[in-house]
């Protein structure tokens, strides 16, 4: 088995800072950054300090800092290890790297080299049935019917330096994992798409599970009958195509922003013999199918009240109504509307 240095010693947190690379604001526990990855106004990098985690919502990426080091400098594992472990300022920048989260070196020290571990610092122990309240909960939080959640979701523990975690897990068809829990959003490797087939002549496309998810439950208490896709990150599209091309009918439900637009207009041009129908008109007004549905949710807790007060603005109307003069009284002060003109 091939031995992992131990990179979760070092913080992100430290390695970004001295590519000087701060965070645009932080809250407990986490700080979000302009992404390194690529160009953007408006930070979307999540870097979890307890977690010793980051995750790109742009990309729909995440991982540990040897991840990171992989997809900053466009190497491999093995290489990414190596440049951690030496320091070296031809790739990673000018960087020295941390002896521990937190802790740097004083002026002068040499790097320090770290020792190897047999575990790596992000690891996937279990999955079982969706059962803990606080996941529940959270998917109850983002409108999914429980059916739907336990039919497409298992309850996975995982460890992160360590600590052992747990989230809502979605497979993919490589055999990685999307988690989700209402403080963490990333992934196991490997990266790849989900497939569910029907043997349909129409499939369903969607950018995450929550939005496939918050669609079934739109749609319970009715089964899934067509094939569906979902990319787990646009940057998967690719990855997609042989599957949805199959089908002689797409419909995309992705996202209302440059980047799920973008995603439809390279599907029309990929699968030229399917005929594509965009659905993103159908939740126009908001980001995706789950904001859609929350939004939805909202609105019919706040109906009855609503409701309630559109009945009491009718009685105090009549009560008004009551108190007015008789019709055949007020027609005499009215002025006497002309035929043919609006009033």
């Amino acid at each position: 088995m091939t031995v992992i240095p131990h990179c979760n010693r070092i913080s992100i947190r430290d390695f970004l800072a001295r590519r000087g690379i701060q965070p645009k604001y932080e809250r407990n526990g986490y700080g979000m950054y302009l992404s390194p990855l690529r160009e953007e106004r408006t930070p979307s990098f999540k870097v979890d300090y307890v977690r010793n985690l980051w995750y790109d919502f742009g990309l729909g990426e995440g991982g540990t800092l040897r991840t990171l080091v992989m997809r900053l400098e466009r190497c491999d594992s093995r290489e990414a290890v190596r440049r951690l472990q030496n320091g070296e300022k031809r790739d990673a920048g000018s960087v020295s790297l941390s002896p521990g989260v937190g802790e740097r070196p004083a002026a002068g020290d040499p790097l320090p080299v770290l020792r190897p571990a047999t575990l790596p610092a992000f690891r996937i122990l279990s999955d079982a049935s969706l059962r803990h309240p606080a996941l529940v909960g959270y998917l109850a939080s983002r409108g999914i019917v429980p059916s739907v959640a336990a039919a497409f979701c298992r309850e996975v523990r995982y460890e992160v330096n360590g600590r052992a975690f747990f989230a809502v897990g979605f497979r993919n068809d490589a055999g990685g994992w999307e988690l989700r829990s209402e403080r963490f959003k990333g992934g196991s490797s490997p990266k790849h798409i989900t497939t569910i087939g029907n043997r349909s002549d129409t499939v369903i496309a969607f950018e995450g599970f929550m939005d496939f998810l918050a669609y079934l439950s739109l749609k319970h208490p009715e089964r899934l009958r067509i094939d569906a896709a979902v990319l787990n990150s646009v940057v998967n599209l690719p990855k997609a195509v042989p599957f949805l091309s199959r089908h002689p009918v797409i419909h995309t439900f992705f996202d209302n922003d440059e980047a799920g637009r973008k995603a439809t207009a390279d599907l029309i041009r990929l699968c030229p013999r399917s005929e594509l129908i965009d659905q993103s008109s159908f939740y126009s007004g908001h980001k995706d199918v789950n904001d859609y549905l929350t939004a939805r949710i909202k609105d019919r807790t706040q109906k009855p009240s609503t409701q309630k007060n559109a009945s009491e603005t009718k009685a105090v109307q009549a009560l008004r109504n009551n108190l007015q003069a008789p019709k055949a009284e007020t027609a005499a002060i009215e002025p006497p509307r002309r035929k043919g003109i609006k009033v």
